[in-house]
C-alpha cells in the first residue's frame, strides 16, 4: 500500500467552498481510480490543507499528483488562488482504521 501526500496553501477564495468542490467532485472521481484505497483532506488552518491519497501500488499513488494538478487547473484555478507546496509518495509502513473510516465525510 502506498500513499501520496500533497500540501497546498489557499491564498484567496473560500476554503469551505474549495473543500466542497473537492468533496463532491475530485473525491468522487479519485475513488474510481484503479487501486484506490482511501482519500482524505486535512484542513490545517490558515488556508493550509493536506491531502492523503492511498492506493495499492506506487504507480497509482504517484499518478494522483498529475490527476490532481489537472483537476485543479480545470476546475479550481479560475476561482481559487492556491499553491502546491509539497508532494511526497511512499510505502505505508503502519496503518490502522476503525470501521467508521469507511463512511465518506462530507464537509
Amino acid at each position: 500500500m502506498y500513499a501520496t501526500i500533497r500540501r497546498y496553501r489557499l491564498m484567496s477564495g473560500s476554503l469551505d467552498a474549495l473543500l466542497h468542490e473537492v468533496d463532491v467532485d475530485f473525491a468522487e472521481m479519485i475513488q474510481e481510480a484503479e487501486g484506490f484505497i482511501a482519500y482524505e483532506v486535512i484542513d490545517c488552518g490558515d488556508g493550509m490543507m493536506t491531502t492523503i491519497s492511498t492506493f495499492t501500488d506506487r504507480a497509482a499513488a504517484e499518478a494522483t499528483t498529475d490527476v490532481a494538478a489537472a483537476w485543479i487547473r480545470d476546475n479550481l484555478a479560475a476561482r481559487f488562488d492556491m499553491e502546491r507546496l509539497a508532494v511526497e509518495t511512499g510505502e505505508v509502513a503502519v496503518s490502522r482504521a476503525r470501521q467508521e473510516m469507511l463512511v465518506p465525510a462530507h464537509h
